[in-house]
């Protein structure tokens, strides 16, 4: 089967994937006032002798699928998602990478956001579940991350709670929720030992829903970020993954 081909809409977004990933752009094509701005990247692919040319609004929205294009659109591959492997696991323990889990977050767009801040704070690897629900890398979200995607590792695990099960022997598997019974991040994190602890894995769960059961189930803790407004339940995904990877990760290296 050939790959699908996605859209990749937006000026920093085809800026960052032509500076990772030069050869992964099929086709380009952008408005008359965009073609002033990559001169660079119409020069390589010239010599490679790809297809890019200047087109109408009308033809550029139709390319992208969308009103939102940005004034230019890439075409590439979609990639395929790499599967996790114990291998993997131990070289990512070894290293104390921070591991930001995806539970059937099913909003594109929330996916590019938190796609955007991971990438923003330096992490590097977002595992996702083999799930109908769960949104993964395309065009929406590569627009909304405005070039994070292009420093991210997007991975792929067919169950998630027996994934996390196996996390465990190597990852503190912290879960987020909003129900009573649950510790704030802040306390979760004081308890734990300042030197020498064990790397943490973080799972954001589906908007509407939260983690599923099973997954919650085998999580070591399940945080919350506590709220001044009592009267506003939640965060957005995006929004709260954003804060709670400032305080796991960021915040004690500031």
């Amino acid at each position: 089967m050939r790959p699908k081909e996605i859209p990749v809409c937006g000026l920093a977004a085809v800026q960052a994937l032509f500076e990772k990933e030069p050869a992964s752009i099929k086709r380009l094509f952008f408005d008359a006032a965009t073609s002033r701005r990559v001169p660079k990247i119409t020069s390589a692919l010239a010599k490679a002798k790809r297809v890019y040319r200047v087109v109408t609004n009308e033809e550029l929205e139709k390319i992208a699928a969308t009103k939102h294009h940005g004034g230019i659109v890439a075409v590439i591959d979609a990639k395929q998602l790499a599967r996790v492997s114990v291998a993997q696991l131990r070289e990512w323990a070894g290293q104390r990478a921070p591991l930001l889990i995806l539970d059937r977050v099913g909003n594109a767009h929330n996916l590019g956001a938190i796609a955007r801040t991971a990438a923003f704070f330096g992490l590097q690897d977002i595992i996702l579940p083999d799930h109908p629900q769960q949104a993964v890398p395309g065009e929406a979200a590569y627009r909304v991350a405005e070039g994070g995607m292009e420093f991210l590792h997007f991975w792929q695990v067919g169950n998630l709670a027996e994934f996390c099960r196996d996390l465990r022997e190597f990852y503190d598997v912290l879960g987020t929720a909003v129900a009573s019974g649950t510790q704030s991040v802040r306390k979760w994190k004081t308890a734990q030992p300042r030197h020498g602890g064990r790397p943490i894995a973080l799972i954001m769960g589906n908007e509407e829903h939260g983690l599923a059961p099973d997954v919650a189930e085998v999580c070591g803790a399940l945080v919350h970020l506590p709220a001044p407004n009592p009267r506003v339940e939640s965060l957005n995904v995006s929004v709260a993954a954003g804060i709670l990877i400032w305080e796991l990760w960021v915040r004690d290296r500031a």
